[in-house]
């Protein structure tokens, strides 16, 4: 069960650097920040400003320079050592869907807990209510490439599910996709959060799926990336796609625009 005394995740003096052959790269300042339980924050910034940088080193992926990071309290690295207690809480959903070509939807939502030794029936059931979750019940016995790539994300994100763990890392997961596609994604996620009320940390370049779909948005500087602003975001859920052209919305949209055109 998650702690409620403790944020979801914590960062304390977390810096990033990465060596090369010619120089280090100073990819992430010195940061704190906490992500509260059930909480839905946007990562923004301009390209290179170390957004995915940070949604990897909390998922686990790569290892801060210094600093600690906390997953519900307990502490994801030790001497550059991820700790398994920290990473079962974490599921992380990429840009691309990346199923497995050869397993079924349904095998692909299922093999987290296939590679956790759960028997075979519990998997099934478990893959058939996520594919209902999250809007592809009946296509749980296709291919991958028999589905669009909107419904290819609705798997990939049901497959991160699927160990129902209580933090969602999302890094650009609409970014492919086309525009209608897009908005019937951001009204998906949402549905998905309020049905799970999961912890998500979401990074995007898009300023108007940032406030449509955030609590709280993080505006990241260029490199060396450090916090420069903080948005919270103050509509109710569930949000309509109408709300975008309201003028509280676009007066969020602007303060957003005007700040990153003044970092980048």
């Amino acid at each position: 069960m998650a702690d409620a005394a403790h944020p979801a995740i914590r960062f304390r003096d977390v810096e990033k650097w990465y060596g090369t052959r010619d120089e280090p790269v100073y990819a992430l300042a010195a940061t704190d920040l906490s992500v509260a339980q059930a909480e839905l924050v946007v990562l923004l910034g301009p390209s290179g400003c170390g957004k995915t940088t940070m949604l990897r080193m909390i998922g686990g992926l790569i290892a801060p320079t210094s600093g600690e990071i906390e997953i519900e309290g307990q502490n994801l690295w030790h001497r550059d050592e991820r700790q398994a207690p920290a990473l079962a809480d974490l599921g992380m959903v990429f840009q691309e869907a990346n199923l497995f070509p050869w397993l079924s939807i349904e095998e692909n939502i299922a093999l987290p807990l296939e590679l956790k030794g759960a028997p075979k029936a519990a998997r099934q059931e478990r893959a058939r209510a996520l594919a209902k979750l999250v809007g592809i019940e009946g296509f749980e016995k296709r291919w991958p490439r028999e589905l669009s790539g909107g419904m290819r994300q609705r798997a990939a994100i049901a497959r991160a599910l699927s160990y129902d763990p209580r933090i969602l890392l999302m890094d650009e997961p609409f970014g492919a996709l086309d525009a209608m596609t897009r908005e019937a994604m951001n009204l998906e996620l949402q549905r998905i959060w309020l049905a799970t009320r999961k912890t998500i940390v979401l990074v995007t370049h898009s300023i108007s799926e940032a406030v449509f779909l955030g609590d709280r948005i993080l505006l990241l500087s260029p490199r060396p990336g450090r916090v420069d602003m903080e948005v919270h975001v103050p509509f109710a859920r569930p949000r309509e796609p109408d709300l975008q052209s309201t003028p509280e919305f676009q007066a969020i949209v602007r303060q957003l625009r005007h700040r990153l055109n003044e970092i980048s």
